[in-house]
């Protein structure tokens, strides 16, 4: 119950708006056709309206120009605002068609940096700005006037209705006991993901532990599950880091009490059951954070060097994206292990597969085939022993001849799986 207390969610709640009094308000592209204009006729003697409302339009087109287009019309607009001091006093409203998200709804993303932009100038400007925004069609809004004064910054017309944006506790929406996770509710995005049921309160078997999951790490294992393109079914969370609830029969070398990290199932929620040998306490000084972001890829690093390739101290290693997760891990155990590291990377990653120790004459491009020439002529033709690979197409086929004396060719990579058999018969001794 403590954790769904703890949640919180933006429901949109409805509220009565009506002017207080006579109000003067002043449409831009109505009876002035801009801000420039309102200033104009203000000089030369027009009475100061109380609020001010800008309707922003989106370029026809749409995309990423739009976006952008919109983004500094409405900023000119707000510097220009705040310079007016015949405007001091007034308010300026700013109007979207479908710039927010109410409920379920998905704002025009064109839109939206809009909000984002505006609620900054109204935390530095407050009471010199609101924000409107209305159905697609504009239909049933209200009287301006009904924007002009109190302290809401934000309202969201919907079929006449006036709506205010609160926070909300997610309690209500939880499944029953409060024992949750999150899940992906319909694959292939990331925006359906949902709360269901989690195992994390179920009684524990033998050899299990009940963690209370202070963070979970997200890999990109999750984001294939998410988007519906990882073999098989699988839920959401494979690594945390937390403390031990409870323990099961067997278990004795852990306690309640004791922060653990490794692999947790389902553990994207408050409570998640592990098997006790795939947690491990966690080292002095580490944070959950930390923690939470190790056992995937130091686990699959570890795998493919030691338990599948066999690496020994001597031995060349190439390790492409070497700047991933998987890969800054695999650099790391290499060189734990004595091995001498050859890395691609992207160029401009480059730095950071040198703040790991890999020399420059070892760094080379993964976005061309100039690798093989490059770890040729500084291994003297010898090539590597050991390759973790990540790329795929022509990349493999051209990292294959940096294996000239046989070797152990590790693959990570799902798009382009070779046959060992054909790879061995092409490549004597890989």
């Amino acid at each position: 119950q403590g954790v769904g207390d703890a949640l919180f969610r933006v429901d949109w709640v409805e509220v009565a708006a009506e002017p207080v009094g006579s109000v003067r308000v002043a449409v831009l592209g109505e009876e002035f056709a801009d801000l420039g204009a309102l200033e104009r006729a203000l000089a030369g003697g027009a009475e100061v309206p109380e609020l001010v409302v800008a309707e922003v339009g989106v370029p026809v087109g749409g995309g990423p120009e739009a976006a952008r287009s919109v983004a500094v019309e409405v900023l000119g607009l707000v510097q220009r605002w705040l310079a007016v001091e015949g405007l001091s006093e007034a308010r300026l409203a700013v109007v979207t068609r479908r710039g927010v998200g109410v409920g379920d709804e998905l704002p025009d993303v064109a839109l939206a940096p809009v909000w984002g932009l505006v609620r900054s100038a109204q935390s530095e400007h407050p009471g010199r700005f609101v924000l409107v925004d209305v159905d697609g069609d504009g239909g049933g809004v209200p009287e301006w006037g009904s924007f002009a004064g109190g302290e809401e910054p934000q309202f969201a017309v919907r079929g006449g209705r006036v709506l205010v944006p609160r926070l909300g506790r997610v309690s209500a929406s939880l499944p029953a006991g409060g024992a949750w996770r999150l899940a992906v509710g319909r694959a292939g995005s990331l925006e359906d993901l949902a709360l269901v049921p989690s195992e994390g309160g179920r009684p524990l078997g033998a050899g299990e532990v009940r963690v209370d999951v202070r963070a979970a790490g997200v890999n990109f294992r999750d984001v294939l599950i998410a988007l519906g393109m990882y073999p098989g079914e699988a839920p959401l969370g494979s690594e945390a880091a937390g403390v031990v609830l409870e323990v099961g029969a067997e278990v004795t070398d852990l306690k309640p009490g004791d922060r653990v990290y490794g692999f947790v199932p389902q553990g994207f929620g408050p409570r998640a059951v592990a098997d006790r040998r795939m947690v491990v306490p966690m080292p002095s000084g580490w944070s959950f954070a930390q923690a939470a972001a190790v056992p995937v890829v130091y686990l699959t690093a570890y795998y493919g060097l030691v338990d599948l390739a066999g690496l020994r101290a001597g031995e060349r290693v190439l390790v492409h994206a070497a700047a991933g997760g998987v890969g800054m891990a695999a650099v790391q155990l290499a060189h734990h292990l004595g091995a001498e590291v050859f890395a691609t990377a992207s160029a401009h990653k480059w730095d950071a597969v040198r703040a790991l120790g890999v020399a420059d004459g070892r760094i080379a491009s993964s976005r061309d085939l100039a690798f093989r020439e490059a770890f040729l002529e500084a291994t003297g033709g010898a090539g590597v022993d050991v390759v973790l690979n990540a790329l795929a197409g022509e990349y493999v086929d051209t990292t294959l001849e940096l294996l000239p004396r046989g070797g152990r060719f590790i693959e990570m990579g799902k798009t382009d799986i070779r046959d060992p058999k054909v790879v061995g018969a092409a490549h004597a001794g890989v």
